[in-house]
């Protein structure tokens, strides 16, 4: 029994010590006044009986009632009931107050005690004073208070003849039976009537289990109040523990919704501060820095803004107000919403009736107290589900004398799937769980609802969880046992209390409440108190039982794991692997390993990992060999490398038995144990995971103490939290269970025993563990600081004692036991000391809980450095022999294929080729396997940076991988810290980029030291930049086969050869030592034109010649007898060719020769004076002087002054090219057109300037010497041009940018407006020009730079005009590539896969936008020459833009340059010729690094490319010529593309030593050769659809929709490295066919296809290359010498031709051309292999073949096909001179054979077939060989039935056949004609 009420107190208002306007409680009389032993009086009380403060109150308030709840020291809660009314002040206090009075009302007024009425005067006579009654109870019954306090109160107020003190004595001696009354038998014992001796009645209802909390209504109240999202967020935020403020001006609401919160948080009980009703002079609580739930007055809400991570619900708002700063996590889903379901179905059942059409009759709704407990139900399922299975993850440390339990957390979330979930996680980590663990994790205690629940509901939940209506079923199952625990006799429940009468409190008549005796009272305590100590004491009758552990734990959802959803096969593959390693089938493990590693991602493949390895365990003990060992590790490192620092899986658990298990010999005496190789795991740093491992070990053992000899089968480790199968195993908690049970029964030695034998088991386990993680905590080289500084922890663990450790570094991967660690040394005693101090407090913690005593702890002490010292001793052995150990057995390197005269420079070294970002490599979208990461070696040559290797992944096979570029082609390096594929390790990298697109993105084996991998970066940095441009491999090469020629050619050829190029260069340099010219940096000076316009009258005085005599090209005999040799090279260089195709001018000094040419042939710069990147010779107008040109030559940037360099045949324009404009010039002139008169236009400073005037003079004389080409159709420039060319309305506007000056803002050429009609007539007198009237054009074109030609006018008189254009320097070429670069090998995984991240990376790049504006200027420069118009492209220096524009435009307007000589004369001549800086912008030597590659070569060469694409048959040569220029560009292996211009080649030597070499046998040192040589070979550069129309003009479209990205980018071919090198690209030769196996079925000659893998070309020939390649295959097998592809190609071309005619079909159908009218044929030829043999099959996608009919085109190529055959086909029956069946015995140890043979009589051989009719040759005996033919004998395996003499053998060169005729006399026959045949040669 327990007393109802502890003390009874009576307080009253008092003054303020200090005098301020506030009062203060007094009390008056309290009872008992002596505390009780057991419960001492609450402090403070007075402060809580008016929360608001005491104050008077001008008028008689009702009483109020409210039950306020301290709680003392021990955690205890006492409730305060407080009966508060109002007195009248007596006199003596009103004089005290009457000055503070006012302020005491409004006070009062805002505390909402009293309101004043408007007419109340301004100083009421009378003040009311608060008096109130309370009564402390440590039981919370709140009606019996209530009633009680009534009591009391109405007896005083009505006055009743009752005695107060015997009320107050009887109240206090009531007693109530304990909780749990129902188990008595009697309803009087569990549900006590009481009376107050007033003629009261009172029942009173013990709840039936202590551990349920009583609502009554509250918890229905709250959600009234709040509704259902705003309680969920309270309950979530005070589990999660944060701090919860209620606001109300209610007291009793107050104190109702902290109850209500409090009873949905069970089963888990509320340990921070509680205060449902926080006084006033308290409210500095609030800002307390840990969790509370508190309740405050409304009125103080002012007070409540400033607090930052307070949660604030504010009851009579509704509203729940969360700051910005907290973070509730809300509830997993699924709980969340199933839970705000039901709470809906709960307080809205009229929802689910909504909808309905006929809704039922209206449902009485709950009783607000049965709402309460269905509400509180929900929550109580919800506790079940969220902690299902809790009990499996306990472990029991200690069974006597009390048990000490601790919760597994790590298995419980990994179980459950809730590792992430914020809210479980913060959950369990609170007090509040830590509670709940030590008070339900008894195993033998009393049980309640909620154990039933979580043991023997959670099926019935699940299945329930998709059908609403059992759920409610359930939740008012579960609401019905709650409110019968409430009220267990509801039918007992009346009470008869005493109430005042209504308004008793306005009455003024009665008297104060009267003090009351003591003595009276006391004596009634004293007499209750005697009579209970005669009575037995009260014991509660508690019913213990073992609490059930209900089923295993499930994933609270099951979730899919992505990929790694383990399924049986994959355990099944990780089971084989590990069986293979232990049977020693080594091979096999290594094909499975990949496959295991992968599956080991999932967590059901680790596990079974761990139990399969376990199984290979004997005693403890497993020693492998050096191979098994190293399988094991790494096995275990993959396995680990995805734990986390918890190991909420087990993963780690189970493995940590098995490292200490798993060991190799290194030596005798010296053993190494696979823990020394996988403590990289951040998890073995982590104190919760050794905590949790170690009380699983513990409770383990603790069970093994407690089970009989009998029962003892315990597993060798229990993996933590995992089921145990029940029917053989009892688990530890059941055995704790019946010890506890017996333990009272049990003497008290017995007992000292038994606490004795588990301290022991406990404190032997902590030495375990010290040793234990030693062994993973100390390095294996002791010397290595990585684990201070690595790990999560050691070297800061004391702030991470208790905490989770989350780190960064989850995913960490075992570094290798004896690679290089990436920090600096450390002195051993670091790391020893930091392991003890870890392991220290790992001790300290774990025996504190357990109970070790402090002896055994002290000890523990010492031991631990003594066990740390030990270990590192025996690691120093281990490590030292590691180190000796032979590495584990490699693949063997791959030596790559080099070119003739390539060496290597250093030989292979080991590393692994990993993927870059590219992902056809690695079998991405493409499909295909996975051949990188690809295992091999690095080489380095003179020549190239070789990978060649094998894929680690044994699936992929034999492929072998080989990656390489130019060294020259480098274009960055970078330092990678990378992981190997194969063993995880972290080491050291280096990524290569080439700008041939190829990237090596290489980790070194962990075998190649750092200095191997330093030396390769610095030979590779020598070859790539050598100091001189002689060291590069075009060079070094040629030299190394020099000492190989026989002396004889040296002397002949290398005297002259030398000598010329020596007094070349002397000669100029002795002319350019009279300049001022000097190879200095090049920058652009300021460009400005100046000059005269010249007079009118000399405009047409040099007339042209159309055809030009070959013989005017002879050096005539002006030039100096010692030029004679310089000149005639000089004639035979490509621009002189050029020129003479062109019929460009005269090789002539004097203005007397040929003065009806135009131009000349001027060899003024023979020496290299004027301009040393110019050519020798230089195409000028005739009518300037060569000392003129010297002066004009200094107006341009490096001299570079305008030379012509092509003529179009038709409209005679020419196109010119120069370097942009010094300040003088042509621009200045313009600028100085501002003289007013025309008569005079100069003003002297501008003719004082002659080289301005001669730079005029000479573009007049251009302009001059021009034809006035008018075109009769009249078309404009502008017109002809049209949009699709230039996207733009206005003059020039897509070629600029919008904005130019508005000098020339009218038409191309059409001056006429500001030009007078009446022109003056001409010189030679005739009349104007009929199309001059008509808007004009200029005769000269001048393509500039905008940004030197603003501010510039036009002038009437001018024939040029000026067309600025935006253009791109070569800086921005630079970045534009390096950003393609990056585009197309990326060089990591793209965030997003797919092609998007690959388009936006190369629109980034801009590289298509400059090609466009190249393609775009180049047309438009078309454009104007077709017109009529010459051009002059003058951009930049001269040798980047120009001559990309220049060579495009040449290219689209003149035929010849598209074949595959006119491309090389185009090459020769504009790019070498004209200095092209291909050394500067290559960076080919060590002073060009800094300068780095700019690709202007090979901007132009995708230029032509994309132009080839749009005109597939107007190019000679194919797409793989310019790829394969592209490549050699940049590759330096020929010495075509070095050096910068002429001058420099000749200076060298390079420039003519070709003629007289070229005959010697050595390697091709021009590309162009070696372009010759294979071209002879094989027809790779070939395009066979070329079919040009002899006048095309082509003008591609430029815009960047119409251009293709570049296969050469992006193509690859793994298995030979780039196709550009032709003797590497061929593969090892087909077997003859000969050789096959006799009579066995011809070999399948197909093949699978790999993307990026296989050259497609090269595997899939199209159908003309292999016809090609079979007719040579054939004619070698004829022994016909065979013919050159070239010429078989244009045999059946011009068959093809003459069959066309004779169909009529006119000449226009030839092969592969035909008659489309609009300028862009598509290719529209289909290459296709018939089903049968291989046929032609090429249909043209013309315009009209649409109208003719398929079958007719079928015919047609039908027929075409079958005369394209025709002349291959040889005439068999005519050469067939004999044939006949002979058996024939195969090569050695093959069978006799039938076969049809043939003799050919005209190709002198015997062929042999399979059958008759056969087609197929299977064989040729050539009779030149044949040295005998003699009678043969028969051996094994011969026909059985011949008869002897019918064998014959026939003799070769080679070796013996032996035949076998049907009978003797065709055998005789046989020899006869084979004899005659031989005789007859």
């Amino acid at each position: 029994m327990a007393r109802l009420a502890d003390y009874f107190v009576l307080v009253a208002f008092g003054p303020h010590p200090r005098g301020s306007g506030e009062g203060q409680g007094q009390i008056l009389q309290r009872f008992p006044e002596k505390d009780w032993e057991d419960n001492p009086f609450p402090q403070g009380i007075e402060l809580f009986c008016q929360p608001s403060g005491w104050q008077l109150c001008p008028e008689r308030n009702p009483p109020t009632f409210f039950v306020a709840v301290l709680t003392d020291i021990n955690s205890e809660r006492h409730y305060c009931a407080c009966l508060t009314f109002w007195e009248p002040v007596e006199s003596t206090q009103e004089v005290v107050f009457n000055e503070d009075t006012t302020e005491q009302e409004e006070e009062a007024d805002e505390g909402g005690q009293a309101r004043l009425s408007s007419t109340a005067p301004a100083q009421p006579s009378q003040l009311f004073a608060p008096k109130t009654l309370v009564l402390v109870s440590r039981l919370d019954h709140t009606d019996v208070f209530r009633n009680s306090l009534g009591l009391i109160y109405a007896v005083h107020v009505e006055g009743l003849n009752v005695c107060l003190e015997n009320v107050i004595g009887n109240l206090l001696t009531c007693t109530v039976p304990l909780a749990g009354g129902s188990q008595l038998d009697s309803v009087e014992e569990g549900a006590r009537t009481i009376s107050l001796g007033a003629g009261d009645r009172q029942v009173i209802q013990t709840p039936l289990v202590d551990s349920l909390p009583v609502s009554r209504c509250s918890v229905a109240l709250l959600f009234r109040q709040l509704g259902i999202t705003n309680v969920l967020s309270l309950f979530c935020a005070a589990l999660t523990e944060h701090k919860v403020l209620f606001l109300s001006r209610s007291y009793q609401r107050l104190a109702d919704a902290c109850r209500g919160l409090l009873a949905l948080l069970f089963p888990l009980r509320y340990s921070f501060t509680y205060v449902p009703i926080l006084p006033a002079q308290l409210l500095e609580v609030l800002s307390t820095p840990t969790p509370f739930i508190i309740g405050v007055n409304a009125a103080f809400q002012a007070e409540t803004q400033e607090l930052l991570d307070v949660i604030v619900a504010d009851l009579d708002g509704g509203t729940v107000t969360v700051p910005e700063c907290v973070h509730i996590p809300p509830l997993p889903e699924p709980l969340q919403s199933q839970t705000h379901n039901v709470l809906s179905m709960v307080l809205d059942p009229e929802l689910e009736l909504a909808d309905l059409a006929f809704p039922p009759p209206t449902t009485s709704a709950s009783s607000l107290k049965m709402q309460d407990k269905e509400l509180r139900a929900v929550f109580l399922r919800l506790f079940a589900q969220l902690l299902q299975g809790y009990r499996w993850c306990l472990h029991i440390v200690r069974i006597h004398p009390e048990p000490v339990i601790r919760f597994h957390k790590a298995a419980f979330l990994g179980q459950r799937g809730l590792v992430e979930d914020d809210f479980l996680m913060k959950v369990l980590e609170g007090m509040a769980f830590a509670g709940f663990v030590s008070e339900r994790g008894v195993p033998y205690r009393s049980t309640d609802l909620f154990d039933e629940l979580v043991a023997h509901e959670v099926a019935r939940m699940r299945a329930d969880e998709n059908h609403p209506h059992r759920v409610l079923r359930h939740v008012q199952e579960l609401a019905e046992q709650l409110y019968k625990n409430e009220n267990p006799y509801p039918a007992v429940a009346m009470h008869k209390v005493q109430r005042p009468g209504e308004a008793s409190h306005l009455r003024r008549t009665h008297r104060p409440f009267p003090r009351l005796d003591e003595g009276t009272v006391q004596w009634i305590v004293d007499q209750a108190a005697a009579k209970m100590q005669g009575a037995p004491p009260a014991v509660r009758a508690e019913r213990k039982t073992t609490v059930p552990s209900g089923p295993p734990m499930t994933a609270i959802l099951e979730r899919c794991s992505g990929p790694h959803v383990n399924s049986a096969r994959r355990l099944e593959v990780v089971r084989n692997c590990i069986s293979y390693v232990f049977e020693g089938k080594m091979l096999e493990a290594k094909k499975l390993l990949p496959a295991v590693l992968r599956a080991l991602k999932g967590r059901a493949a680790r596990r079974c990992l761990a139990h399969e390895l376990h199984l290979h365990v004997q005693q403890n003990r497993a020693v492998l060999d050096h191979q098994q060992f190293d399988f094991v590790v790494r096995m275990m490192n993959c396995c680990l490398q995805d734990c986390t620092s918890l190991d909420e899986h087990g993963i780690a658990a189970a493995l940590l038995p098995l490292v200490t298990a798993f060991c190799r010999k290194l030596s005798p005496g010296v053993t190494q144990f696979a823990y020394s190789c996988v403590q990289e795991h951040v998890v073995w740093s982590t104190p919760q995971f050794w905590e949790a491992m170690f009380y699983g070990d513990v409770q383990t053992h603790i069970r093994a103490l407690y089970l009989e000899p009998s029962d003892e089968r315990v597993s060798p480790s229990q993996e933590a939290g995992e089921a145990q199968s029940q029917d053989d195993e009892r688990s530890a908690l059941d055995v704790a269970s019946e010890q506890r049970r017996l333990w009272p029964t049990l003497s008290q030695e017995k007992q000292q025993e038994l606490v004795q034998k588990e301290e022991s088991t406990v404190f032997s386990q902590a030495i375990h563990y010290a040793n234990r993680m030693s062994y993973l905590l100390l390095p294996l080289d002791s010397s290595k600081s990585r684990l201070l500084r690595e790990r999560a922890g050691l070297g800061d663990l004391e702030s991470a004692s208790n905490s989770l450790v989350t780190n960064s570094m989850a995913g960490s991967v075992a570094e290798s036991y004896d690679t290089e660690s990436g920090f600096e040394d450390a002195e051993t005693c670091d790391v020893a000391g930091a392991v003890v101090r870890f392991i220290n407090r790992f001790v300290d913690k774990v025996c504190t809980e357990s109970g070790v005593t402090s002896d055994h702890l002290k000890g523990l002490h010492v031991m631990v450095p003594d066990i740390v010292q030990m270990h590192i001793e025996t690691l120093e052995a281990v490590h030292r022999e590691s180190k000796r150990l032979p590495p584990i057995q490699k693949p063997k390197l791959l030596r790559p294929r080099l070119l003739p005269g390539e060496e290597c420079v250093l030989d292979g070294l080991r590393v692994y080729l990993l993927p870059d970002g590219r992902e056809e490599g690695v079998g991405g979208s493409g499909g295909g396997p996975a051949l990188l990461p690809a295992e091999g070696a690095v080489f380095l040559t003179t020549y190239r940076v070789i990978f060649t290797g094998m894929p680690t992944d044994p699936l992929v096979g034999e492929q072998v991988v080989v990656r390489s570029f130019p060294v020259a082609a480098l274009t960055k390096e970078k330092r990678i810290s990378v992981q190997t594929p194969v063993d995880q390790l972290l080491q050291d990298g280096l990524q290569l980029r080439s700008c041939t697109f190829q990237l090596l993105k290489m980790a070194f084996d962990e075998e190649v030291g750092s200095d191997s991998a330093e030396l390769f970066r610095k030979q590779l940095h020598k070859l790539r930049y050598p100091p001189d441009i002689r060291g590069t491999f075009a060079f070094t090469l040629g030299s190394a086969h020099t000492t190989g020629r026989s002396p004889r050619v040296v002397k002949d050829k290398g005297p002259s050869l030398r000598n010329f190029s020596r007094n070349l260069v002397k000669n100029a340099k002795k002319t350019i030592g009279r300049q001022y010219v000097t190879r200095k940096k090049y920058n652009p000076p300021s460009w400005e034109h100046r000059g005269q316009p010249p007079p009118e009258d000399q405009e047409d005085e040099i007339s042209v010649s159309e055809e030009l005599e070959p013989s005017t090209l002879t050096p005539s005999s002006a030039l100096k007898p010692s030029d004679r040799m310089t000149m005639s090279s000089l004639v035979e260089r490509a621009c002189c060719r050029d020129y003479q195709r062109l019929g460009l001018g005269t090789l002539s000094s004097s203005l007397s020769r040929a003065k009806s040419e135009p131009f000349r042939i001027s060899p003024v710069n023979r020496m290299y004076a004027i301009c040393r990147s110019y050519p020798g010779l230089l195409i000028v107008p005739q009518s300037i002087q060569d000392n003129a040109l010297q002066r004009v030559s200094r107006c341009y940037r490096q001299n570079r002054f305008p030379v012509v360099c092509w003529r179009s045949g038709r409209s005679k324009a020419v196109l010119l090219r120069s370097g942009g404009l010094h300040g003088k010039g042509v621009v200045g002139l313009f600028k100085a057109q501002n003289t007013p008169s025309p008569a005079s236009p100069f003003s002297g400073q501008i003719q004082a300037d002659s080289s301005s005037l001669e730079q005029e003079k000479y573009l007049q004389a251009v302009v001059s010497a021009m034809p006035r080409y008018a075109d009769s159709s009249g078309r404009n420039t502008l017109s002809g041009f049209s949009s699709a060319h230039m996207g733009g309305h206005g003059k020039w506007s897509s070629v600029r940018a919008s904005g130019r000056s508005s000098g020339l803002g009218a038409d191309v050429g059409s001056r006429l407006a500001s030009r007078d009609l009446l022109s003056t007539p001409h010189t030679n007198g005739a009349p104007p020009d009929s199309g001059f009237l008509r808007p004009q054009r200029a005769a000269l074109y001048i393509i500039g730079d905008k940004a030197q030609l603003k501010g510039v006018r036009p002038d009437p008189l001018q024939q040029w005009e000026l067309v600025p254009i935006e253009v791109f320097e070569a800086r921005q070429v630079k970045a534009s590539f390096k950003k393609l670069l990056k585009a197309c090998v990326p060089g990591c995984p793209a965030t997003e896969p797919g092609p998007a991240s690959f388009l936006r990376s190369l629109e980034d790049s801009e590289w298509l936008t400059q090609i466009h504006k190249l393609l775009q200027i180049s047309v438009l420069v078309v454009e104007l020459l077709d017109s009529g118009s010459s051009v002059l492209v003058s951009l930049e220096d001269g040798w980047d833009i120009t001559t990309q524009v220049v060579s495009l435009v040449q290219l689209l307007s003149d035929p010849f340059y598209r074949t595959l000589e006119g491309f090389r004369l185009l090459v020769e001549k504009e790019w070498l010729s004209f200095g092209h800086r291909f050394s500067h912008r290559g960076a080919h030597t060590l002073a060009g690094q800094s300068s780095g590659f700019t690709p202007v070569f090979l901007q132009f060469l995708d230029c032509v490319h994309q132009v080839h694409l749009q005109f597939p048959m107007e190019f000679e040569f194919s797409q793989f010529y310019l790829k394969f220029l592209g490549y050699h560009h940049a590759s330096r292996r020929f010495r075509t593309f070095l050096l910068d211009s002429d001058y420099e080649r000749i200076e060298l030597g390079l420039l003519y030593e070709e003629k007289g070499e070229r005959k010697g046998q050595l390697a091709c040192r021009s590309v162009w050769e070696y372009v010759d040589r294979l071209s002879k070979r094989t027809p790779m550069f070939y395009n066979y659809t070329y079919a040009p129309e002899d006048t095309e003009v082509l003008r591609p479209y430029s815009n960047v929709s119409n251009l293709k990205v570049w296969d050469f980018y992006t193509e690859e071919t793994l298995a030979e490295g780039p196709p550009y090198d032709w003797e590497l690209a061929q593969g090892p030769p087909e077997p003859p066919e000969e050789e096959r196996p006799d009579g066995g079925a011809p070999q399948s000659r197909r093949r699978v296809v790999w993307p990026c893998y296989d050259s497609r070309p090269r595997v899939q020939p199209d159908a003309i290359s292999r016809l090609l390649e079979e007719l040579q295959r054939l004619e070698t097998e004829l022994g016909r010498p065979s013919e050159r592809w070239k010429d078989t190609w244009d045999r059946v071309k011009a068959v093809q031709r003459l069959e066309g005619r004779q169909d009529g079909r006119g000449a226009s159908s030839s092969l592969l051309a035909s008659a489309v009218p609009h300028h862009r044929r598509s290719l529209g030829v289909y290459l296709q292999e018939g089903p049968v043999g291989s046929t032609l099959s090429l249909s043209l996608d013309s315009d009209q073949s649409s109208g003719s009919t398929t079958s007719s085109s079928r015919q047609a190529a039908r027929r075409s096909t079958s005369t394209l055959y025709s002349q291959f086909q040889t005439a068999e029956s005519e050469n067939r001179s004999y044939e006949g069946t002979l058996y024939k015995k195969g090569a050695f140890m093959k069978p006799w054979k039938a076969r049809w043979f043939v003799l050919d009589k005209t190709k002198h051989q015997l062929r042999y077939y399979d059958h008759r009719v056969d087609t197929d040759c299977k064989g040729v005996i050539d009779l030149a060989e044949v040295e005998a033919v003699a009678p043969g004998t028969p051996t094994i395996g011969a026909p059985k039935t011949v008869d002897e003499k019918a064998f014959f053998d026939v003799k070769t060169t080679r070796r013996v056949y032996n035949f076998c005729a049907q009978d003797v006399p065709s055998a005789q026959q046989w020899v006869d004609r084979i004899q005659s045949c031989l005789s007859d040669a």
